[in-house]
C-alpha cells in the first residue's frame, strides 16, 4: 500500500474526531505550524525518516518539541505514528489532512504562478475566476518565477491553465521546426 494511502488512512480518522470535539480548526492551525516546521527545518523531517533512530527518541524530540504547544489531539496522532513506526509518513498525513479539511469545507487549492508579484486587484480577479470554474471557495497561493517572461499558469487540483510567454514561445517554435 503506498504511503499516500495510508497517510489518508491516518488524516481521515484525525479530521472526524476533530470535528466531532469542535477541534477542527484548532487542528488545522497545529497541522499547518507542523508542516512548516517540516519545510523550514529539513533535520525534523530527516529525523523522523531516519531507520537509525529509535523510535522512542523520536517522541520524546517530538514531546519537546509540541507538548503544551499543540492539541492534545494533534499530539495524539503524532504518538500513535510514532508507536505503530509510522513517523516517516507524519508529514504526508498532515498534507491529507488539510486535503480533506479543504473537500469538507468545499475550498478548492489553487497555484498562480506569473513573473512577477501581483497586486491586490489582480489577485481577487484570480480567485474570481477559480471561483467560477469549480463553484467552491478557494484558497489562493501565489508564486512567482521570473522564466515565464510574462502571463500567468494557474493550477487548480489536477487541472492547469498555461498562458505563459514561455509556454507561446515553446508553441510557437515547435510549430515552426514541424512545418520546416
Amino acid at each position: 500500500m503506498s504511503d499516500s494511502r495510508v497517510a489518508k488512512r491516518y488524516a481521515k480518522p484525525l479530521l472526524e474526531l476533530a470535528n466531532e470535539h469542535g477541534k477542527l480548526d484548532a487542528v488545522k492551525k497545529d497541522i499547518e505550524m507542523f508542516i512548516s516546521l517540516c519545510e523550514d527545518n529539513k533535520d525534523l523531517t530527516n529525523m523522523l525518516k531516519s531507520p537509525i533512530i529509535p523510535h522512542l527518541k523520536k517522541l520524546t524530540i517530538l514531546e519537546s518539541i509540541f507538548k503544551g504547544k499543540i492539541d492534545s489531539l494533534t499530539f495524539s496522532i503524532f504518538e500513535i505514528l510514532v508507536k505503530k513506526n509510522r513517523e516517516s509518513i507524519l508529514l504526508e498525513v498532515g498534507h491529507s489532512f488539510l486535503s480533506l479539511f479543504n473537500q469538507l469545507k468545499g475550498i478548492v487549492k489553487a497555484t498562480v504562478t506569473t513573473a512577477v508579484s501581483l497586486d491586490q486587484s489582480s489577485v481577487g480577479e484570480f480567485k474570481k475566476m477559480v471561483q467560477e470554474i469549480s463553484k467552491q471557495e478557494v484558497d489562493l497561493e501565489e508564486q512567482v518565477d521570473p522564466a515565464l517572461i510574462g502571463g500567468f499558469k494557474l493550477k487548480i487540483d489536477d487541472k492547469q491553465i498555461d498562458e505563459t510567454v514561455l509556454s507561446k514561445l515553446r508553441n510557437l517554435k515547435l510549430k515552426f521546426n514541424t512545418n520546416a
